[in-house]
């Protein structure tokens, strides 16, 4: 077991357990921490605590983190959206909700549980049991195309079209505001919020090179319907960009202060095209994936 212990601060207070605790240990997600907690994992003053206490100044809270256990993942019978498909490489369409690989509270309904079963097991192991075939991924409310490798071999390439920024990634995005200029370019270093750990934030003391180019695709009265595209990949980076640049994402519940109208699941941003040099015959493939219905539905309201 391992334990966390902390005493609850001015400013700290009034916030639900379970909520404080999933932003204080960002490395689990909130519904394993639920999880944690129902199974009496979780003490407040040496006392077992429900998800929804509300914490006051000078409570003593503690939670035990049971060891880690590899669990093995399973193949499941998932329907995927296939969008390109050979003896190398498999590109799918990943729907809103999805978490694209195995994490503490989900190790089932992922994207590898799906491509497992798709691909009947014959995937790459360089990123382990659990992420197999997995180079790089997107948000689990961010929709659009996710290449999986097949083979070591083709896991090599295409991770090093990635490392070098070869890889031909745009984006299709909502965000806040009228942007006046056509195009632009956000450059400044990603890295963890130093206030709050479980978020990215731009940090130029100790975060990471990230570049994204944008351009307008539509103005509306409040909002911009826009093209990004990725020179780095930086965790949450268009999310984080976009709010740096004053136009946070519609929809999106961490990086966006903005409330949205719409009834929204997460962000409205979609993977729209992935180009990439194949690792087999050398030539360019590019896919894209159709912007989803919920994305055209609210592009056709406004």
């Amino acid at each position: 077991m391992n334990d966390f212990k902390y005493q609850i601060g001015v400013g700290e207070d009034e916030e639900r357990l379970d909520k404080w605790l999933s932003a204080a240990i960002p490395t689990l997600s909130r519904s394993y921490i639920q999880k944690c907690i129902k199974d009496g994992q979780a003490f407040v003053n040496g006392v077992p605590c429900k998800a929804n206490y509300r914490l006051r100044v000078d409570d003593e809270v503690s939670f035990r983190i049971p060891e880690a256990v590899e669990p093995s993942v399973e193949a499941e019978d998932i329907p995927l959206s296939v969008l390109y498909e050979d003896e190398d490489v498999l590109v799918v369409d990943k729907p809103k909700g999805m978490v694209v690989h195995p994490a503490p509270g989900h190790y089932s309904g992922t994207l590898v549980n799906a491509v497992l079963y798709h691909c009947k097991g014959q995937l790459s192991g360089i990123n382990g049991v659990l992420r197999p075939g997995i180079v790089h991924r997107i948000d689990r409310d961010t929709t659009g195309s996710l290449i999986v490798c097949k083979n070591d071999a083709a896991h090599r390439m295409i991770a090093e079209q990635l490392k070098a920024h070869s890889l031909n990634r745009s984006y299709r995005a909502i965000v806040h505001g009228v942007i006046e200029k056509d195009e632009g370019t956000v450059c400044a270093p990603i890295g963890r919020d130093e206030k709050e750990r479980k978020r990215m934030a731009v940090n130029e003391k100790n975060g990471k090179e990230a570049v994204t180019h944008y351009q307008v695709l539509q103005r509306f009265r409040e909002y911009t319907y826009i093209e990004c595209r990725l020179e780095t990949g930086r965790t949450h980076q268009i999310r984080v960009h976009m709010t740096s640049a004053g136009h946070p994402i519609l929809g999106d519940e961490v990086y966006g202060a903005r409330k949205s109208p719409f009834h929204l699941e997460g962000q409205t941003l979609h993977a729209y095209c992935l180009g990439f040099m194949h690792p087999t015959s050398g030539e360019y493939v590019e896919v894209k994936a159709p912007i989803p219905a919920y994305f055209s539905h609210l592009l056709a309201i406004l």
